[in-house]
């Protein structure tokens, strides 16, 4: 089995379209060269709960990772020509390139997106195959469990650290909610809620909700055909990577 270490190890792994066959045939090496960099990340709580704008930190330290594996970044320049004369030019960048003797691998993390950068990926995978400029697409992005369970891990966090407050809230780093948010958490506690269950369950509403970038909407546009005829494999991330206690 291709991936057999991050299944053993809770990720999730689908292949599409021959995907497993071409990457066994072609890129056997690779293998071991994503096994290791996956399998080697962590993801802190604290990360989760007081990461602020911009890329998560777990996924520049993957990135850097994948980097000094020769994985780099990519711009693809199609142009069409008529006569010798470009008539149209189009680019496709892509995070995370590996070339082989036998073809190109192309990679893209989506940690915590809109769900619509799905589809652009998927649709550039399915350009630049289609063009003979890639032999496989991969995406990497939050696995079902983690998705399922990051609520109630969000919420034991707070109650081990003793957040109970809007202050204490503060005072770890986490921000300060907007007011909206504040009078839904504030809502929730007039009804007994506990304010650890009911900023949790704001929390991860707003930033890990089901219109963000996770394993049931990744398969569900694969499912349709979204990217097809290119081979694909999608890789989701296990709860087991997050830390509690960091």
């Amino acid at each position: 089995m291709m991936f057999e270490r991050l299944v053993d190890n809770g990720f999730e792994v689908l292949c599409t379209n021959h995907a497993e066959a071409i990457v066994l045939h072609d890129f056997p090496d690779l293998v071991g060269e994503l096994e290791n960099a996956l399998l080697g990340i962590s993801l802190p709580m604290t990360e989760i709960i007081g990461g602020g704008g911009g890329e998560a930190k777990m996924t520049q330290r993957l990135r850097r990772g994948l980097a000094d594996l020769h994985w780099r970044k990519h711009k693809f320049e199609l142009t069409k020509t008529v006569d010798g004369v470009a008539k149209e030019s189009i680019s496709h960048e892509i995070d995370h390139v590996r070339r082989a003797d036998n073809g190109t691998f192309a990679l893209e993390i989506e940690w915590n997106n809109k769900d619509p950068f799905f589809d652009r990926d998927l649709e550039n995978f399915k350009r630049l195959h289609a063009e003979g400029a890639i032999s496989v697409g991969a995406i990497i992005t939050r696995g079902s469990e983690m998705q399922a369970t990051m609520r109630e891990k969000v919420e034991r966090f707070a109650v081990n650290r003793a957040i109970q407050d809007f202050t204490a809230l503060m005072d770890f780093g986490a921000g300060s909610p907007t007011v909206p948010q504040r009078r839904q958490i504030e809502s929730d506690m007039a009804r007994g809620i506990s304010f650890a269950k009911a900023w949790s369950k704001k929390f991860t509403s707003d930033k890990f909700g089901q219109a963000t970038t996770h394993w049931l909407k990744l398969q569900d546009r694969v499912a349709r055909g979204v990217g097809n005829p290119c081979p694909l494999i999608l890789i989701g991330l296990p709860s087991s990577i997050i830390d509690m206690t960091a």
